[in-house]
This record gives C-alpha cells, structure tokens and sequence, in this order.
C-alpha cells in the first residue's frame, strides 16, 4: 500500500516472516523479490533499485543489521530512498535469536560511519506497523535518505486485530522528478528544499552517483567549500522539518507525577502498569515515542518539566535513556528500569518500579 515494488533481503530470525510475506506478496502486484546471498548484497541491490525508480525495502535483525551499516552510509552521502527493517534480537553477536531485546537503539543512531542524519522510526504494535511502514516510504521519498523501522521480536511476532483504512484514504508520497529537461540537470543541486529532484536510471538523465563526497554535479570533491555544503545540506533538509517528525502517544500525562518514557513492545507493557497504578491512586503517565531519531528532545522536555520523576525502562542496559538524561538538564530525577536477559519487561516489573520511585 505504500507503494513498494523491490524487496531484497537475506532470512534471519525474528525477522523471516517479513520476507516470507513480501516473496508472496510483491509477484502479485507486479513487484520483484530477491533472496540475496546475505544482508549487505540485499542492501546493495536495494539501493540500486530505488536508483532505477522502484520504492525498495528489505528487514533483517541486529547480526544482519550491523552488516548493512557501509551500505547504509553510502544511501545517506548518496542520498538513494530507501526502508530498512531492524526485528532486534538479543545480543551481542549472535545473541539469543528468538527473544526479544532493545539493543539496537544506539546502532541505529550512530552505527553507520560518518556525520549524517538518520530517521527512525518505532512501531509498537501490529496497526503501527502498517502506519508507520506507509510513513516510513513517505519520509524516505520526501528526503531522499534510508529511513530505518526499527522493532522488536516481541512487536514482530505480536498476532493482533487491525482496522485498515481505505487505500484513498492514504496518503502516500512520490519522489520529486526534475522539472528541467536532461540537459539542464544539475544531480545535487537544489538550494530551496535542499532535497533535489531525483530521476530514474533510463529516463535520460545522467548524473554520477558515489558515495565519495561529491559537488553539485555528483563527481568526487575535496574542495572545503564543495564538502562543507554538502555535509550542511544533509543535514539541514530533515532538521528544517524537525517539528514535522514529533510522532507520540500521551496517557494520562495531565496530572502525572511520575511519567513512563517507553517505546516498541515494552510501552504496551508500560500502559498496562500506567492503568493498574491509576486504579491503586498512583497519578503516572506514559509518553510513547514513535520517533526515535532525531530525538524529539523538545517533546520529552515538556514532559520532564510537568513530572517529579520520569521511569525509563528498556531492554537493554540504557540506551535511550542516556538521551533522556542529556536533555533532562536537572528540570527532575530519572530512574531507569533496565532488563537484558531475553524475556520482556512486564507490566508487573513496571509496576512494581513505579511503586518504589513514586514520592
């Protein structure tokens, strides 16, 4: 429904069930699917169909994911679109495949190589999936930039009942074609959105495509001036709509002496603690982030300000956390809730945590 026609990917658990729907699927609808011989030829082919015009995916888990980081730092210098799936697993390395973890939060940020911008985003159910996977392509195409889903076994494998709205109903984003004929076609150049109008390969434009810093006309630079404004419009065309990319869910945060920051499975397990500590009197709230980078710090801000205290939990050994604390800045105390052993964190740990911290 979002429009993705090329699929290339590697199987790997949890996260096989994605490919195994998408070689199903994209035949049906005139797409094309590949196995690839592992998680960076996958990436490499997905690139280079988004190239020739086709919106491309692939999804893989963390062993996979680290393998993708070259590739996904050349889409970002490249500016190629394209959607990447992470079904974080336990690690480190191989980890424990079938069990769930919150490892990869930090990866996704800053795994690839080099000073660039990244957006992530973080369903936590089956609905959210779809929502934010149409989102996802949209944001990819509208910035020209990889844009990475990143979940967790618990969410992946979670069997839920959805409603999905009429296909007209959507609304989904094409990428911006040059308006100039093929020889007036500056490749990078593009001073007013700082996104630049991308045509497929075979429609008669010729622009270079490399992952070395490159000039307007996309060929290897290391002129100061050259480097410097590329770099500046990297990053400039997603911060200029940062306040565009402020997605979130708040429950019972009016009152909320102490606020639940969550995300992915263990925010549903954090709603569930939320509602059993109101009905014992205890007055929380959750903020859940559906954005991860860039940290929508403006938001947890709000929330920091109006709470005594704020309970970050995770499955991990604090991940996101540590950017609750960078922009907490002393406004009230963070109490984390860490849990990596493989097995989710219940809302009776939740709980049980809210009731020690509550003042």
């Amino acid at each position: 429904m979002a429009g993705c026609r090329f699929y290339a990917g590697y199987p790997i658990t949890p996260a096989t069930e994605i490919m195994e729907q998408m070689s199903w699927q994209l035949p049906k609808m005139g797409g094309v699917f590949i196995q690839m011989e592992d998680e960076i030829a996958s990436l490499g082919a997905v690139i280079g169909a988004s190239l020739a015009g086709l919106k491309s995916m692939t999804a893989t888990s963390g062993p996979g994911f680290s393998l993708m980081q070259e590739h996904i730092s050349f889409a970002c210098m490249a500016e190629v679109p394209c959607v990447i799936v992470d079904v974080m697993r336990g690690g480190p390395s191989t980890g424990i495949p079938t069990l769930p973890s919150q490892g990869d939060v930090m990866q996704a940020r800053w795994g690839a190589h080099g000073d660039h911008p990244i957006i992530v985003l973080c369903p936590s159910s089956a609905y959210e999936f779809f929502d934010l996977t149409i989102k996802g392509f949209n944001l990819s195409e509208r910035y020209r930039t990889p844009v990475i889903l990143l979940t967790d076994e618990g969410v992946a494998h979670t069997r839920e009942s959805v409603m999905l709205p009429p296909k007209e109903k959507l609304v989904i984003e094409e990428r911006r074609k040059p308006s100039v004929p093929p020889e007036w076609y500056t490749p990078y150049d593009d001073r007013q959105t700082g996104v630049p109008p991308m045509p497929a390969f075979g429609e008669g434009y010729r622009y270079h495509v490399t992952g070395l810093a490159h000039d307007i006309r996309g060929y290897p630079t290391t002129r100061s001036d050259e480097v410097g404004a590329l770099i500046d419009r990297l990053f400039s065309k997603i911060s200029r709509d940062f306040h565009l990319l402020q997605w979130f869910d708040s429950y019972q945060t009016e009152d909320a002496v102490v606020t639940i920051i969550a995300y992915g499975s263990v925010a549903r397990s954090a709603l569930r603690a939320v509602k059993e500590a109101r009905e014992r009197g205890l007055k929380v709230g959750l903020l859940k982030l559906k954005v991860l980078w860039p940290f929508m710090r403006y938001i947890v801000m709000r929330f920091l300000e109006s709470s005594t205290k704020v309970l970050v939990p995770e499955m991990n050994m604090g991940q996101l956390s540590r950017e609750v604390k960078r922009v907490n800045q002393g406004r009230c105390e963070i109490v984390t809730l860490n849990k990596a052993d493989g097995t989710l964190l219940s809302p009776k740990e939740i709980l049980g945590s809210l009731q020690d911290i509550y003042p």
